[in-house]
């Protein structure tokens, strides 16, 4: 990102009036390695790798990150294309609740969520043409965690993908 949008995006921190309501993400912040798992509708899964870095966005009003996978380093090896989408979460105090919408160009996809904490990370639910949608944050620690995304299309849910994400260390 260069020129104006570089300078007034990313933000050093939360808002300080803001900061217990937005510590919730304050655990993801950095870069993270993934190993990407997709399970297929028939139980076959397929992993690759992926990068996900978060950051204070919006003069520290929000939190953003970007998600890639395949990760650039396996892209420049030759690995097919594949996403990179972004995530915009704050909190809405009219709602009572953190909003977070995905924006994944590939597909065409901006699917908004409401979030809450959960015992060991986050909840995130929304939904897509009709499919019910949980993206879960958990095992939330210093330098790991695992996310999914589970499916209900009114016959329970299923897991569509997993992340096992590793801290990368910042330079």
């Amino acid at each position: 990102m260069t020129g104006p949008l570089a300078e007034v995006f990313p933000a050093a921190a939360p808002r300080p009036e803001l900061a217990d309501r937005l510590a919730v993400f304050a655990p993801l912040v950095g870069s993270w390695q993934l190993r990407v798992t997709d399970v297929a509708a028939d139980g076959t899964e397929t992993e690759r790798d992926g990068e996900w870095h978060f950051g204070w966005a919006l003069d520290g009003r929000a939190l953003a990150d970007v998600w890639i996978s395949p990760s650039r380093a396996a892209r420049a090896e030759g690995a097919p294309d594949g996403e990179w989408g972004m995530s915009l979460r704050f909190w809405d105090e009219a709602l009572g609740r953190y909003r977070s919408t995905w924006l994944g160009p590939a597909r065409g996809w901006v699917i908004p969520f409401t979030a809450r904490p959960a015992p060991d990370g986050l909840v995130l639910e929304g939904e897509r043409e009709g499919t019910r949608l949980r993206w879960v944050f958990s095992e939330l620690g210093a330098d790991s965690f695992r996310w999914r995304a589970e499916e209900d299309e009114g016959a329970g849910p299923r897991v569509r993908q997993r992340f096992a994400a590793r801290r990368v260390p910042a330079p």
